[in-house]
């Protein structure tokens, strides 16, 4: 069985509605999730852009969300989480902007993809402050049991 990521705002692979970016709401994306395994302990959610700055030249992959140690059976994210209402237990690391909320796409120049990363780990991390994404990474390292992404797009009017 595949573990799923989808959102009712947006398709795999199509862009994402402008309410959920800097143009517009600036609100973060519901997100569902779905057969997570059996043995999860926690979901962890990353969100990158690695297109940045211009996906004809990226130089960096610039990380938008980053939480950790939801309850493996919440389901998801509804709309407008952005790291406040979460499912009790959620922990959040820092994006690129140093906060610990959801950071909109907000492309400089060009269509930007956005993935929208979810790994279901074998454990209940400890307290890690605000971590990073690179952080959170290597606290997981060995732990992950199954992954799925969604993936979107963007670009500024």
């Amino acid at each position: 069985m595949t573990m799923n990521l989808t959102s009712s705002a947006f398709q795999h692979g199509h862009e994402i509605p402008q309410r959920h970016t800097c143009q517009g709401g600036d609100l973060s994306p519901p997100l569902a999730w779905s057969d997570v395994p059996a043995n999860a302990k926690s979901p962890v959610l990353i969100v990158d852009d690695p297109d940045a700055p211009d996906p004809a030249a990226p130089k960096i992959v610039w990380v938008h969300w980053v939480l950790y140690n939801s309850s493996p059976t919440a389901g998801g994210l509804a709309e407008s989480a952005a790291g406040v209402q979460v499912p009790p237990g959620t922990l959040a690391g820092t994006n690129d902007w140093k906060r610990v909320t959801y950071g909109d796409p907000c492309p400089p120049i060009g269509r930007h993809r956005y993935f929208f990363k979810l790994y279901a780990i074998d454990a209940t991390l400890p307290d890690l402050g605000k971590p990073s994404k690179s952080a959170l990474e290597k606290a997981m390292k060995g732990h992950v049991i199954a992954q799925a992404h969604l993936l979107g797009t963007y670009q500024k009017d």
